[in-house]
């Protein structure tokens, strides 16, 4: 076999194979074989049929139609492996010449990874925020563990900001209640402003058995965006009582004796916060300055599916879930279908960007994963996906995604390698030392870079 590789273009090539007939042999036997299983001729036994019997009754050219559809991959990955290509998705293959006996030659394009070069990247620096707790954030964590353990207490009186009343609610629209805008025992804090626009106002000063109309747009269902009609009735009126902020809370709601330790534990919680925000924040924009540096070209068919895989997720998972479909999202970004797809388009380039970027990183730095290592993201993907580790254990290798999770770890040592090679200062000047956030390199690792991967990935199973 002889191959010959065109560039078309820095992410497209062409292949040029030719076949000596006899090694289109053992294709040749498979296919006299497959169909020796499929028909029947008189006089013969099923699988006893000679070749030249199939000639005759079925034709050469059908013999030829099914050796060459088995042969056609492996001389195609034969040429791949000879070019030393990276190629993404399937190839457009034509048959060139196909001639009994004497030759088979065909051309294959084919996307392929682009070529990159990484720059020198230890002259990067950024600016992140400082690690400040204030007593006001102090005060608030401190006041929502207080929420917590608020009592509450049944109330023969108005309602009032701060009370919790129990509502009956009955929607109607151009006078006709809406089947699914009825809902009775209700709970709803008045002042949150949690539930429908316009609903403070109307229970507030009502006691319990009051009732009271007010309209306001609705949020969801079947009249979504519709102004509505909106009967509440109050049930119940309750009052919430905070404990006193003492010792004696600070022993109740905590492993801690005084108040004062317990402020000062949600300091160290709130500062730990900062620290890990920060270090996320640093990865972040050294990743973006590392990719500025950086040209990369993205095949175009990548970056198609790319976008399709974003857009389906979104309508399909994440606006299902919400009850939401693209219109309603788009009205409530206050976005256009057009401005939409721009964005979408800008996050897809990224994020195969990123991915392109940090994976030439990785055989650069000769970065490798080790087991335990694969194991711990393991572990911190399982949590985040609500599963066991057993069972997240189970679904990466039945679907084939260990290599997946592999990269994922992989990328993570590459970007924590640019990570320690800048400069990075928080805005009061001071240089910010993340040699403690090692697993934070890990796990922080360029979201854009996972999402990437599943057009790519996609495009890999192809192959």
């Amino acid at each position: 076999m002889k191959s010959a590789v065109e560039n078309l273009n820095p992410t497209r090539v062409r292949l040029t194979v030719e076949v000596p007939f006899e090694e289109l042999k053992p294709s040749l036997d498979a296919a006299y074989k497959k169909i020796n299983q499929q028909v029947t001729v008189a006089g013969f036994r099923k699988g006893k049929i000679p070749a030249r019997v199939i000639d005759q009754r079925f034709g050469r050219g059908a013999v030829l139609e099914e050796a060459v559809n088995d042969a056609l991959p492996k001389f195609y990955t034969e040429a791949v492996n000879e070019g030393e290509l990276n190629p993404l998705g399937q190839p457009e293959v034509d048959i060139t010449e196909l001639k009994d006996g004497e030759l088979l030659a065909f051309t294959a394009e084919v996307d392929i990874r682009p070529s990159i070069e990484i720059p020198d990247f230890s002259g990067i620096e950024v600016t992140v925020d400082p690690i400040e707790v204030s007593d006001e954030e102090v005060d608030k964590a401190v006041e929502q563990l207080r929420e917590r353990f608020a009592s509450t207490s049944p109330v023969e009186r108005a309602a009032a900001e701060g009370d919790i009343v129990t509502v009956d609610l009955e929607a109607s629209v151009d006078g006709k209640v809406l089947e699914d805008g009825v809902a009775q025992g209700i709970d709803y804090t008045v002042g949150s402003g949690e539930l429908l626009e316009g609903i403070d106002e109307a229970v507030t000063g009502l006691e319990a058995g009051g009732t009271a109309t007010f309209t306001s747009e609705l949020k969801g269902g079947s009249a979504e965006g519709r102004e509505a009609e909106v009967k509440v009735d109050v049930t119940a009126v309750k009052s919430r009582e905070l404990p006193e902020l003492d010792d004696e809370f600070a022993q109740l709601a905590s492993e801690f004796d005084t108040l004062d330790e317990l402020r000062a534990d949600s300091r160290k919680r709130l500062e730990q916060s900062k620290k890990y925000d920060q270090a996320t924040q640093a990865q972040e924009k050294v990743l973006d300055a590392l990719l500025e540096l950086v040209e990369v070209p993205i095949p175009e068919k990548l970056l198609e599916d790319e976008v399709q895989t974003r857009k389906h997720n979104l309508e399909h998972h994440q606006l299902g879930q919400m009850g939401l479909d693209l219109e309603g999202y788009l009205k409530m970004q206050d976005k256009s279908a057009e401005d939409f797809d721009a964005e979408l388009k800008e996050q897809a380039e990224k994020g195969i960007k990123t991915q392109f970027v940090l994976d030439e990183l990785v055989n650069k730095e000769k970065l490798s994963v080790g087991q335990e290592e694969l194991t711990e993201h393991l572990m911190r993907r399982a949590q985040s996906s609500g599963m066991s580790p057993d069972q997240f254990a189970q679904a990466v290798v039945e679907g084939g995604q260990v290599p997946m999770l592999v990269g994922e770890v992989a990328r993570g040592k590459a970007l924590a390698v640019v990570v320690e090679a800048a400069k990075v200062v928080d805005s009061n000047g001071e240089t910010v030392d993340l040699d403690d956030e090692d697993e934070t390199a890990e796990t922080v690792q360029a979201s854009d870079a996972e999402d990437a991967e599943s057009a790519e990935d996609k495009a890999a199973e192809e192959k």
